[in-house]
């Protein structure tokens, strides 16, 4: 998804539906967001459109992302390095003397480095401490939680953040278990988890709901994303472009219907006899969604879940906060966990 997600900010004439690669448009100049540092590839792209006048914001949690970029940052000026969560991104904007920006770019989701490092918790194939904070220098880890947690609490986190349907014999079983011993790495509770689940799609782990229900919550990533997306449209200019791209259905219904809501406001007034002056108007202009394409998911099998949605600032200033067009729910912090 690196050229789509670059192209959906850089290019003026993106259309989700029809954009193929082509030629780089002219450098660009503004201020732009990369939500989601991780190891740089979405950022370097995005310098290479950017003019030298340009400057480029990045964002990320993890400890490691951010020693990459402030690397990046050493060797390119237009780089501002953010050691926060993009839920932030509002509120740090502003701290930087920032009041609008021209693009910003989410990429959600737990990133393949630490998917792939056995030490960061994140996954149920290879053996590790129990931790999944993707920014481990803060908050309490998944054995903490786990540890403390009612089981009532599991039970809702793996049923809403994993939609498991065994989510009650999960907790269950969690809860007896952790008064003989406590969890504390990644093996134990996938094992805990199968012995549980008996039937599942094929192809998926046992674990996998209840790792990423685990893993949702312990970072906030839904609260996270909701306040990213309310922040980064205060914070669009006119014709400002927003890319999101998601992987998995609880993302990406928040983040479709966010931008549905802004692009369609009058919708909620439909039926009422409105003189069509009086209707709400767009604040955002959708430019279509994409999925990643064959070969890409050939090269990077987890690319095969991604969805790139993107949308346009119209010149309509917001009648009220952005958090206005998040679904009812979104922001609920009685499944959003408590870590920073």
């Amino acid at each position: 998804m690196l050229e789509p997600a670059v192209a959906a900010l850089l290019a003026s004439d993106f259309d989700a539906r029809r954009w193929r690669p082509g030629v780089a448009a002219s450098p660009r100049q503004g201020v732009w967001v990369d939500g989601t540092f991780g190891r740089g590839g979405h950022s370097g792209a995005l310098l290479a459109g950017l003019a030298p006048q340009a400057r480029l914001v990045v964002f990320d949690k993890d400890p490691q992302a951010i020693a990459q970029a402030h690397a990046l940052a050493s060797r390119d000026p237009r780089v501002t390095v953010c050691h926060q969560g993009f839920g932030t991104l509002e509120a740090t904007l502003a701290g930087l003397g920032i009041e609008q920006v021209d693009g910003v770019l989410l990429d959600v989701g737990v990133s393949s480095p630490q998917i792939d490092d056995a030490e960061r918790g994140f996954s149920f194939m290879r053996d590790g401490p129990l931790d999944m904070r993707m920014d481990t220098t803060r908050g309490p880890t998944a054995a903490q939680w786990l540890a403390t947690a009612s089981e009532s609490e599991i039970r809702e986190v793996i049923k809403h953040h994993g939609e498991e349907r065994y989510a009650f014999q999960i907790a269950k079983a969690i809860a007896a278990r952790r008064a003989q011993q406590p969890l504390s790495r990644t093996h134990e509770l996938a094992e805990l988890v199968a012995g549980v689940v008996r039937t599942r799609e094929k192809g998926q782990h046992p674990a996998t709901r209840t790792f990423q229900a685990v893993r949702i919550h312990i970072n906030r990533e839904l609260a996270e994303l909701a306040d990213a997306l309310a922040g980064a449209l205060n914070r669009l200019a006119p014709g400002g472009r927003l890319a999101v791209i998601s992987f998995h259905s609880l993302e990406d219904r928040l983040v479709k219907q966010f931008m549905a809501a802004a692009a369609n406001p009058g919708a909620a007034s439909a039926r009422l006899p409105l003189r069509e002056s009086e209707r709400p108007q767009p604040v955002l202009r959708l430019l279509g969604k994409r999925f990643a394409e064959a070969q890409e998911v050939a090269e990077n099998p987890r690319a095969r879940s991604a969805v790139l949605r993107v949308a346009e600032r119209t010149t309509t200033p917001l009648p009220a906060p952005a958090q206005a067009y998040l679904p009812a729910g979104s922001r609920s912090p009685n499944l959003q966990g408590t870590t920073a």
